[in-house]
């Protein structure tokens, strides 16, 4: 104990001595270290100067920006209501109202014209709209938006639509005379690009009056266009909004405004001054120091990174010797050349020497594009990697580079035309057929082929109008499974933990499926998600309610908050709920849309003659511009593209998203941002659906069509169908609504069967439209079997 204790008593004295050495305090040192202290208060000041300056500057420009768009508002709101006054004052008008009563549409739409010079057209159309859509794309999609939302709102509409010379501001109204018509007229932009372009702008701002999601008068900086929105401004009673964008604004020091940190810098720079001329010459006269060495100067430090490798490409691996030239006994069976894509019975009109020669003829088309690479996969199915063989063998005979990306769902393949920047790719799959079907859906230069584009492959081949290049064309492996997974998961993510069931019915997506949803936060269950091509379980297609019953028993022994199907190639979903209820593809666009239109206003959606009328209501509702297309997912994307739509959706399971995403089905990103909106409600998954507009409805009805041609059945009962007080619309088939329903007959294009559905207010609605047709049907062809 003594040891310890005499020990303790030195080791303290010790450290007292010590401790004062160090607290002694040196004037020469600090004088020494104050250079650095300035220096860097100095900078500190400096900044906060400069940085406030900026800010105060940026936060000025966008006051004034924020002035001159409500200006803008301010000015559309006033001419568009002056156009509306003056389309009731003409619709209320002797003359009209006179050549309406004795049926002179002529003279009526003259009549429109007087008084009012600014008007280029005016004209009047029945409103059962069929010539214009007969007519389109002449007769302007813009137009015809603006007459069904006319009709289905009842009110006057204003649009700005295209004409040949040049974007044009159209009004329609309803009219009720003997028969129910639509009054039309168009007259030129200059009132409103006098609006747009009279208040004075903010050097570096931009501009712009939108409509959906394009721009229809831009001024100031065009770079600036895809920020815009975020000051966005709506014009009241109208689909048209101002957007606004600065650049961005300087950041001061700390989060501090403009003009603190003006005053901070300010009082940094004094502190300098006051550190450098007071205090340091009192530092050195304590320090008895004449002078002392100056402390270093700051430099720029300029980072130089090691030059990067060179990433090697791998080398293709080209076969020993070459394949024997293509037989003359090849068979091409041009009925697989379908409206939206190519599909047959394996070993019967395909396997690999057709595959072969379509992947040769691909590659012809891609070559006078001026095509180079092109993206192939392939779902589950048993003869996937025999037909990607013969395709990849035809596309490199054709010289084109090809990236093989292995097994994987059909939307992945569309992604890896954007993502590996090939713009074309082609999926071989079956799609929602049985085991033994297998097809080719096609992409060029950013174009899903259909119709006469997917004849012109058939043609080539047999007019033998296919390119052998004279160097072959590469092949490349990727797997770009996990890109696809990160791409949606860094845009996506839920703070909900939502409990999913996910039955891909043994297709391709059974892998990347639960892959995504769990990458977003969502709690997973696998249901049939082991890739099997003879579809075990149950035929992969969520259209058919009767396969998704063992989704709906899972999740309820789960009690999870929701059930996802795909389809075997997982470019559709299907969804039921903890009540077990399906919620129909129709629905589900509802709430797609709802979400779009907030971020969006005026945006075009689009959706096939299959869904709801209910739909195009729900969608004007939320201030988007409704428009019905014919069924089939490439001319649905056709169309989006035509008319700049931001949003599609199928009755089949579909759902093609332009907004956040790339435009092209995708089951599996459409199930993400299904998560990502219930994510947000308070409610549970089965109330917000519940909340969507609903009535009595059929799944699609699929009947064999007579003699194995629906596409002349359905002609015939175009042409013999008669429906008392309802609107005929041949679209695609024949839809007939009347004011409490609809019904639709047309001939699918991938199978020889009629496709029926039902939609109304009412069971007892339900019972009458259906007998209608019932009635009509069976005229037409006694032996039809009809379920309904």
């Amino acid at each position: 104990m003594a040891l310890f204790g005499l020990g303790g008593k030195k080791g303290g004295a010790g450290a007292e001595a010590d401790a004062d050495k160090k607290l002694a305090y040196d004037p020469l040192q600090a004088a020494r270290a104050l250079p650095w202290l300035v220096g860097l208060l100095g900078l500190l000041g400096l900044w906060c100067l400069v940085a406030g300056g900026l800010r105060q500057r940026d936060d000025s420009r966008q006051n004034a920006l924020e002035f001159a768009r409500d200006d803008v508002v301010v000015a559309v709101r006033r001419t568009l209501n002056e156009h509306r006054q003056k389309m009731g004052a003409r619709l209320a008008s002797k003359e009209f109202t006179a050549a309406l009563a004795a049926g002179d549409a002529a003279a009526a739409a003259a009549s429109l014209k007087q008084g009012w010079s600014e008007i280029r057209r005016a004209e009047l159309w029945p409103a059962d709209l069929e010539a214009r859509y007969q007519q389109l794309p002449r007769s302007g999609f813009g137009s015809l938006a603006a007459a069904e939302d006319a009709l289905v709102t009842g009110k006057l509409a204003v649009r700005i639509v295209r004409a040949a010379d040049g974007p044009r501001v159209a009004l329609a109204a309803p009219v009720k005379g003997a028969t129910e018509m639509v009054a039309y007229v168009e007259m030129p932009l200059a009132r409103l690009e006098s609006a747009v372009t009279s208040p004075a702008l903010p050097s570096g701002t931009y501009l712009a009056l939108r409509q959906g999601q394009r721009s229809v008068v831009e001024r100031g900086e065009i770079e600036l266009a895809a920020a815009a929105e975020a000051m966005g401004a709506r014009v009241p009673d109208s689909e048209l909004r101002v957007a606004a964008a600065a650049p961005d604004s300087m950041a001061a020091p700390f989060g501090l405004s403009g003009w603190i940190s003006l005053v901070l810098g300010v009082v940094l720079l004094l502190l300098c001054g006051g550190l450098w001329f007071v205090l340091r010459p009192r530092l050195l006269a304590m320090g008895g120091a004449g002078e002392v060495e100056s402390g270093p100067t700051l430099s720029d430090l300029q980072q130089t990174l090691p030059p990067v490798a060179p990433v090697a490409r791998a080398k293709s691996s080209e076969p020993d010797a070459a394949k024997a030239a293509r037989k003359n006994s090849v068979v091409i069976d041009h009925r697989i050349f379908r409206a939206y894509d190519i599909r047959g019975v394996v070993g019967q009109s395909l396997d690999a020497g057709v595959a072969e020669l379509i992947g040769q003829a691909i590659g012809s088309v891609m070559a006078e594009q001026g095509l180079d690479s092109i993206v192939v996969g392939r779902d589950g199915r048993l003869s996937g990697p025999e037909l990607s063989q013969g395709l990849i063998d035809g596309l490199r005979t054709a010289g084109r580079h090809v990236i093989d990306i292995g097994m994987a769902p059909t939307p992945v393949v569309y992604f890896g035309g954007f993502h590996l920047r090939t713009g074309c790719g082609v999926a071989i799959t079956g799609s929602h057929n049985p085991p033994d079907y297998n097809g080719f859906k096609i992409v060029i230069g950013g174009e899903t082929l259909s119709g006469d584009a997917i004849k012109d492959l058939h043609a080539r081949i047999a007019e033998d109008r296919l390119l052998t290049a004279e160097v072959r064309g590469n092949l490349d492996e990727r797997d770009i499974g996990e890109d696809y997974v990160q791409r949606i998961a860094g845009d996506i993510q839920i703070g909900q933990r939502l409990k999913v069931v996910v039955d891909a019915g043994n297709g391709v997506a059974g892998v990347l499926g639960p892959r995504v949803l769990e990458a977003i936060g969502a709690d997973v269950t696998p249901l049939f998600c082991d890739i099997d091509g003879t579809f075990p379980n149950h035929h992969p297609d969520p259209s058919e309610p009767h396969n998704l019953e063992a989704l709906v028993q899972m999740v309820q022994r789960l009690d999870a908050d929701l059930g996802i199907a795909f389809d075997g190639d997982g470019d559709r979903l299907g969804v039921v709920t903890k009540a077990g209820k399906n919620i129909f593809p129709d629905r589900l666009l509802m709430l797609f849309a709802a979400d779009v239109l907030e971020r969006n206003p005026g945006a075009v959606i689009v959706y096939d003659v299959k869904c709801t009328g209910r739909l195009p209501t729900q969608i004007l509702r939320h201030g988007g511009s409704p428009l019905m297309w014919k069924t089939g997912h490439s001319l649905i994307k056709s169309k989006m593209r035509e008319v700049d739509a931001a949003l599609a959706g199928e009755m089949s399971g579909h759902f093609f998203f332009a907004e956040r995403w790339f435009g092209f089905d995708d089951g599996i990103y459409a199930a993400a941002r299904l998560l990502e909106i219930l994510d947000t409600r308070e409610e549970s998954p089965d109330a917000v659906f519940d909340a969507l507009p609903d009535g009595v409805s059929t799944a699609e009805i699929k009947v064999e069509a007579p003699d194995g041609d629906p596409h002349a059945f359905v002609e015939r009962f175009r042409l013999t169908a008669t429906f008392e007080g309802a609107r005929q619309t041949t679209l695609d088939g024949v839809r007939v609504d009347w004011s409490d329903g609809w019904g639709l007959v047309r001939a699918s294009n991938t199978t020889p069967v009629l496709v029926m559905r039902f939609d109304a207010d009412s069971s007892q609605a339900m019972a009458r439209i259906q007998q209608a047709f019932r009635d009509n049907l069976l005229r037409l062809e006694p032996d039809l079997k009809l379920p309904f």
